[in-house]
């Protein structure tokens, strides 16, 4: 993320501190400075869905309450019971789709087929049968197909969501 700029207005110190200037030249047009700075983990947010079978209801609001420093700066959706409890009990912001059992589970793999997800968790029950298991099959099919990264059990979201804290997961739009 290479910018070129003629003037700057940083609101803290720590906004400075993630650029990197890369050049300067003093009098490229006229009396004008410029700088060609690089922005330091100033990424724009994930869309990141997150999803849930009943039985994994509490893992994903427990996982949500841990990791609420990542998650709220991302656009966040859910289906529609899971959407509601993570918003009650971490205080996130969430873009509701309808229950997974209702369509909610086909409206967010229509998003990740147009490119609207760059992530998914879904916790999954794997021995429970549900009765819109093939809705399920086809998102986590779109994930596969589309390169989306997919986290269905508890160590693997873990593992997702560490690496969106640090930055290893290429935000590729």
């Amino acid at each position: 993320h290479l910018i070129y700029i003629t003037s700057i207005k940083f609101q803290n110190f720590e906004s400075f501190q993630k650029i990197k200037i890369v050049s300067f030249y003093p009098w490229v047009y006229g009396l004008y400075s410029h700088l060609c700075i690089q922005l330091l983990g100033m990424e724009e947010a994930m869309r990141i869905a997150l999803i849930a079978h009943d039985k994994k209801k509490e893992d994903i609001i427990q996982l949500a309450k841990d990791n609420v420093d990542v998650l709220e700066q991302h656009s966040l959706y859910a289906t529609g019971t899971t959407g509601a409890l993570i918003a009650q009990d971490a205080g996130l912001k969430i873009k509701r789709m309808k229950s997974g059992p209702l369509g909610g589970d086909q409206q967010i793999g229509s998003m990740v087929a147009e490119g609207k997800i760059d992530a998914v968790i879904f916790l999954r029950d794997p021995l429970t049968a549900q009765p819109h298991e093939p809705d399920v099959t086809a998102l986590l099919r779109l994930c596969d197909v589309k390169s989306i990264p997919l986290a269905t059990n508890l160590s693997s979201a873990k593992y997702l969501l560490e690496a969106i804290r640090n930055g290893v997961y290429p935000n590729e739009k």
